[in-house]
């Protein structure tokens, strides 16, 4: 089985001019307000366009040209911040600045409200965000943490505990480690008995596989962490084997359920809900021409975070191209930023 999360894009990457299809929300995805006349100031400076805010990510799309558009995924970014921008629809007024990292490689946006008096823009954006970044509970695999309180496991808001197993041993080291599961409609939960802080939570998000298989100690419950974790591989002794048979049609029941319809844990409601975002984003009708792939590729070079650059750079021979090219800043290749684009 592969993981949630190794299908996962929506709130770990930053991408361009994207399609309709990845436009649409995905499973467990939630849109939590919608703004319209907000502009691409970094980018798009004099397009109004839409913001969409969802519980993952932010949808810019133009409304002129919906297939101008772009995502960015709240675990790419660095700093949220207002400052004042120059835009074409405004002229210098407050603006959101979002600071990005993805693939290495860091872009800078500016959304402007084309609507004055309106501080909307920003509260929605970071209190969203911030709601993301203090629920990572439910997406990340932890190890050691503040989890268990007076041998009760601290329920995370919309968990529901469905099972908790004694006597199960943590085959992590060469004796093992006698402790306690708790299965819940999130994450499965071990902990020491003899040491409450030695633990691990394992998102269902997290999981790739889990089956039964031959140990040193016997058949053993093994779970295996998504690539994006590293692939960790976590053993658990349960007896009799009834019980541990039991216990891996459970979590598998409970991570296929979940795998339907995941529990991201952003809670933030508006008192005004928005429609939904099929209702929100505008069908774009066939070109009647037909555009080169390679006219499209440097989308987002407008949105280089190059903060320090007050004016081009002075231009030298490339003997790798063949002509004259803007020099390169410190630490860029030419190779890097094929790589980038690739």
């Amino acid at each position: 089985m592969a993981s949630v999360l190794d299908a996962l894009w929506e709130d770990r990457d930053v991408r361009f001019d994207i399609t309709q299809q990845q436009m649409k929300t995905r499973p467990g995805e939630v849109l939590i307000d919608c703004l319209d006349s907000i502009e691409d100031t970094k980018g798009n400076n004099g397009d109004r366009g839409r913001l969409l805010v969802t519980n993952l990510r932010i949808i810019w799309h133009s409304l002129a040209l919906p297939r101008v558009n772009l995502s960015v995924g709240y675990n790419t970014i660095i700093n949220i911040t207002t400052r004042t921008a120059n835009s074409k629809l405004r002229g210098q007024t407050e603006a959101l600045y979002i600071l990005t990292k993805s693939n290495n490689t860091r872009f800078e946006f500016i959304f402007t409200n084309v609507v004055p008096g309106s501080p909307r823009l920003f509260t929605s954006v970071i209190a969203v965000h911030r709601a993301y970044e203090t629920s990572k509970m439910y997406r990340d695999l932890k190890l050691r943490g503040a989890l268990i309180q007076n041998k009760q496991l601290r329920l995370l808001p919309q968990e529901q505990v469905y099972d908790r197993i004694n006597g199960v041993w943590n085959l992590s080291s060469d004796q093992g480690n006698l402790g306690t599961f708790f299965i819940t409609n999130v994450r499965i939960v071990w902990h020491a008995n003899m040491n409450e802080s030695f633990n691990v939570s394992i998102p269902y998000l997290q999981i790739r596989s889990i089956r039964i298989r031959d140990s040193k100690f016997g058949l053993a419950l093994v779970i295996e962490s998504s690539q994006q974790t590293g692939g960790y591989v976590l053993g658990f002794k349960i007896d009799p084997m009834e019980k541990l048979q039991d216990a891996v049609k459970e979590i598998n029941s409970l991570h296929k359920v979940y795998s339907a319809n995941p529990i991201f844990g952003v809670d933030y409601e508006m008192e005004e809900k928005p429609q939904p975002l099929e209702e929100l984003t505008v069908e774009q009708p066939p070109d009647d021409v037909e555009i080169e792939p390679d006219e499209q590729t440097d989308a987002f070079t407008a949105y280089y975070a190059d903060s320090n650059k007050q004016q081009d750079r002075e231009p030298v021979f490339s003997d790798e191209l063949g002509l004259a090219i803007e020099k390169l800043k410190d630490g860029f290749t030419l190779q890097g930023l094929w790589e980038v684009m690739g």
